[in-house]
């Protein structure tokens, strides 16, 4: 790694590389003006052939009514639910994944074979196998055992006791707890896999070097990670570990065929009750556009942070 060396006032000498931490350009050139132009018009043939070609009518009115019209009992409308309910599933998602992800690569690296087999088996079972295939299963062949076998079967069918604030914003309402413990495992699952492999990657990235460094500072397993390893390889795995994280937020959209109520589900019974086919399912595109690009630009501030040390 070259270190920019710079004098008092901070600024880079001659000939010595631009700090990495500037500012985004965002003066269009030809190109993108052009490029901005060919979209466009693209965009408006779209339009164009979708009013003439195959003479459909546009009902953007009557489709956004619907999608902010209140429930039966005066609720918030049932596809705000939806979006709810996948943010809610995307990032409890998220953190199971995460969580089983790092197990996973710690037990790949192990010295046990038996230990290394077995996680080795899952991850590349899950990775070779299409997530549709591997929902169906989970859900009705594994989920159905699992929760009786868990003892959650009371506590997500017979549930009797007053629901708090919190436990609604983390969990939704009782009724569709069990839907929101399957949606999670299967996303969960399937992105543990993925995870597991790109921190193993980022870690076996890590020097020989900065492992023998830790170990002369007399450094425990966990101290040796915690300060050493981790911090190095975070750095190095947050541009795929994002990518990889939106994933689970557009795979949230796989659960809707086990008939958990999430944005495609219900976006799915709008469209299907109401008509207006196009313009639910661009409404929907555009809603999972927006959190996938949020999430973007998340995961791009900690890149940042987590490369700072990069830039000293």
């Amino acid at each position: 790694m070259t270190v920019t060396k710079t004098s008092c006032n901070n600024v880079p000498q001659a000939g010595s590389p631009s700090p990495v931490g500037r500012r985004f350009n965002f003066k269009l050139n030809k190109l993108d003006v052009i490029l901005l132009i060919i979209i466009s018009c693209f965009i408006g043939w779209l339009a164009y052939r979708s009013s003439v070609g195959i003479h459909y009518n546009w009902h953007w009115h009557r489709a956004l009514e619907l999608v902010f019209t209140c429930s039966h009992d005066g609720g918030i409308p049932y596809f705000i639910q939806g979006i709810i309910s996948t943010i809610r599933v995307s990032i409890w998602g998220m953190i199971f994944a995460a969580t089983v992800g790092l197990l996973l690569a710690l037990a790949h690296r192990s010295s046990f074979k038996i230990i290394n087999l077995i996680a080795s088996s899952y991850i590349q079972v899950v990775r070779n196998i299409p997530p549709l295939v591997f929902v169906f299963i989970f859900y009705f062949f594994i989920s159905n055992q699992l929760i009786p076998l868990l003892g959650l079967s009371h506590l997500f069918r017979h549930y009797s006791g007053q629901e708090n604030v919190l436990q609604i914003i983390l969990f939704g309402h009782s009724n569709l707890w069990e839907n929101l413990f399957s949606g999670v495992l299967c996303v969960g699952l399937i992105a543990a896999a993925y995870i597991a492999e790109i921190i193993r990657s980022g870690i076996d990235t890590i020097s020989k070097g900065q492992w023998e460094a830790a170990d002369s500072l007399g450094l425990s397993t966990y101290s040796r990670f915690r300060f050493v390893i981790f911090p190095q390889a975070f750095s190095a795995i947050v541009p795929t570990l994002a990518g990889q994280f939106i994933s689970i937020v557009k795979d949230s959209s796989i659960i809707s065929l086990i008939s958990i109520q999430e944005m495609t589900f219900t976006g799915s019974e709008i469209a299907n009750s109401s008509g207006y086919i196009f313009e639910i399912w661009l409404i929907v595109g555009a809603v999972y556009f927006i959190l996938c690009f949020s999430l973007s630009l998340l995961f791009r501030k900690l890149e940042k942070h987590s490369s700072r040390h990069l830039q000293r």
